[in-house]
């Protein structure tokens, strides 16, 4: 269609000035008559005007048809109904109707109208190009091992589940699949949004797309053509896209409307010059195909659907994909945020979260002690102390001797010196109970706690919990920035929810909730007149998400298709929860924004077409309408590529 309206624009811009130097308007506006004029020139005129109206005009009149079969009057019906009444009153004046012909103003449309949609069409491109940019991510071929243990180039197309490639540093994966051979980095910031490359070793998922770092991998393929992740974003987009959203429904409404409006007050502007103030009938066909043109519903139409194409491509390329896109845009109206605790904004693994010091020493050496007792051991306690010392890169020392004390702990040699982690009621009932106040502040918490001792003295208080994932707190702040409420939902005991919740800023939550109750808790929100969103890991919190007014699945990671979720998140990470809610807003700014700009420019360019400015000495041409109605297009369409300067956190 680019190159349609291209083609087209070029040859009626040929046709253009041979037309306005015949025009005798044009001729005696520069004192050109006499020298420009010649027997048949009329007739010369009326040949390039012709060639200009069916070639150049063409688009439009077989987009009136099509309206006309749908019964759908637009933007098309108004061009074209324009254009052919200059073109027929002009051609019946050339044959001895009285009058002005109208064919440098009919040619001059033609062309305006041609370079606009050739601009407009473009526009819209840049702003639809989400798809295209998706696709692009993935490479045409992959290096696959042939059984021989040598590698061929094939196209993708060709690769089954079971095969292995080889994907050399700095090139694509080219599908999904996992990592059997080596260790590397990888930049998936096109496909998730993050930012930082994911080191990935074996028995990890490759997502095709993603760009490979500094080391070559070899991976088993798992999945091609429409299972892949990214072939499921794609799908996802389109649905989305093609989506309409009850505020789109408006904004179409209106432009029929409008059509409608712009057909009596083209015809009526027609009548009143004509008939009633005895203008001559060229000047008010002028008037009647100015306000034709200058109505043209076109940027009206295309005010929300573009917005819609960059809030989807802009979503998807941060990893927040949307399923519902009218569940989207009533995200804009939440006022509270229900988060499922655990795996959203807890890890969901075992871990330190404080360190008492009961002795002389530092935290270093207390946890290398202890983490070399517990390395060993299969126990949950053992894994989140051996856990915190690999994570602080300490020398763990070797331990001997190992034995478990049933029940309350266990005993080690390390660097010849009795070693134990006990329970705190352990020490009790062996008359060596731990008077530290943080102990039962730590308690109070619904915290583990266990007693590192060293040659009978103990020395320190290790406290266990699901770990609090350290974007929580800035989710929590973004949200309460946007004015929306946090509640917290966990079947943990009150004292657990208590710790986390005052550790994050959340004022309210609900404690010891089963599965099956959750749901309930959501309802039981909305009925106190709170418009809620869920955030959960869409399995078990199903229920939950789908009573929500917004569900929202966190950490999904190449899961998109969550059937219970309206928006699923990518990553297991809380911010994007205020990123979606936020990009929400936003979206919906930029289509109230461009509805009023398409509104208020017609509320004020239709009257100024029919010729209100008469007494000022202004009279808008069709010409100049087509510009004016062109440009409106454009702004829509600009204004909508500005949302891509949206940022996903403060």
């Amino acid at each position: 269609m680019v190159a349609d309206y291209r083609r087209r624009f070029w040859l009626v811009l040929l046709l253009t000035p041979p037309v306005l130097l015949l025009s005798p308007m044009i001729q005696h506006l520069f004192g050109l008559a006499e020298a420009l004029s010649f027997p048949g020139d009329r007739y010369v005129i009326f040949v390039l005007s012709t060639i200009a109206y069916i070639y150049g005009g063409y688009p439009f009149l077989a987009g009136f048809i099509s309206e006309l079969r749908k019964r759908q009057p637009g933007m098309m019906t108004l061009i074209a109904l324009a254009i052919s009444a200059a073109y027929f009153f002009s051609a019946a004046v050339t044959f001895g109707f009285p009058g002005e012909e109208l064919y440098w103003e009919l040619v001059t449309l033609i062309a305006i109208m041609l370079l606009g949609h050739w601009i407009e069409m473009r526009s819209v491109m840049g702003a639809s190009r989400a798809l295209e940019e998706l696709v692009r991510l993935l490479p045409d071929t992959a290096s696959l091992i042939k059984a021989d243990g040598s590698s061929e180039e094939v196209p993708i197309s060709s690769l089954q589940p079971g095969d292995h490639v080889i994907v050399r540093p700095g090139a694509k994966v080219p599908v999904d699949g996992v990592i059997t051979e080596g260790s590397s980095g990888f930049n998936e910031a096109m496909l998730t949004g993050e930012s930082r490359p994911v080191t990935k070793g074996v028995g990890a998922t490759a997502i095709g797309g993603a760009i490979n770092g500094a080391s070559a991998i070899t991976i088993k393929v798992m999945a091609t053509g429409d299972a892949t992740y990214l072939s499921q974003v794609i799908e996802l987009v389109k649905k989305a896209q093609a989506t309409r959203s009850r505020t789109q429904d408006v904004a179409n409404r209106a432009a029929a409307w409008l059509t409608y409006i712009a057909l009596v007050v083209g015809f009526g502007t027609l009548f009143v010059w004509w008939l009633l103030l005895d203008a001559p009938l060229a000047f008010a066909i002028e008037r009647m195909v100015t306000v034709m043109v200058v109505a043209c519903p076109h940027a009206l139409g295309l005010a929300v659907p573009l917005v819609v194409a960059v809030s989807t491509s802009l979503s998807a390329g941060n990893g927040l994909l949307i399923r519902d896109r009218a569940a989207f845009e009533r995200a804009r109206n939440l006022n509270a945020v229900v988060f499922d605790k655990t795996g959203t904004l807890t890890e969901g693994r075992f871990g330190i979260s404080d360190i008492v010091l009961l002795d002389d020493g530092d935290e270093a050496t207390e946890l290398g002690f202890a983490a070399a007792a517990e390395s060993q051991s299969e126990h949950p306690i053992a894994h989140g102390i051996v856990a915190e010392a690999k994570a602080r890169n300490l020398t763990i020392p070797k331990a001997t001797d190992v034995s478990n004390i049933t029940g309350e702990g266990i005993v080690a040699k390390v660097d010849s010196q009795d070693v134990r982690i006990v329970s705190p009621g352990h020490l009790a009932r062996q008359g060596n109970p731990i008077s530290h106040n943080g102990l039962k502040q730590l308690e109070g918490q619904g915290k583990t706690v266990v007693v590192l001792v060293r040659d009978g003295v103990p020395r320190a208080l290790f406290a266990l919990a699901d770990i609090v994932r350290p974007e929580s707190k800035e989710a929590i702040a973004e949200l309460q920035s946007l004015g929306i409420s946090s509640i917290m939902l966990t079947g943990d005991a009150k004292g657990v929810a208590k710790a986390v919740s005052e550790e994050l800023g959340i004022t309210e939550y609900f404690a010891e909730v089963l599965p099956e109750q959750k749901s309930q808790k959501i309802e039981e929100l909305q009925a106190r007149g709170l418009s809620v969103a869920m955030v959960g890991d869409g399995v078990n919190d199903a229920p939950a998400l789908v009573v929500a007014d917004l569900g929202i699945a966190i950490g999904a990671g190449t899961d998109v298709a969550v059937e219970s979720a309206d928006v699923v998140l990518v990553r297991s990470d809380p911010r994007d929860v205020g990123a979606i809610l936020g990009l929400s807003r936003a979206t919906y700014r930029k289509m109230i924004q461009n509805l009023a700009w398409a509104t208020g420019y017609n509320a004020i360019a239709i009257p100024m077409a029919a010729g209100i400015t008469f007494g000022t000495g202004f009279i808008m041409t069709p010409a100049v309408a087509a510009v004016f109605m062109s440009a409106s297009t454009v702004i829509v369409a600009i204004n909508a590529q500005l949302l891509r300067s949206y940022r996903r956190h403060k």
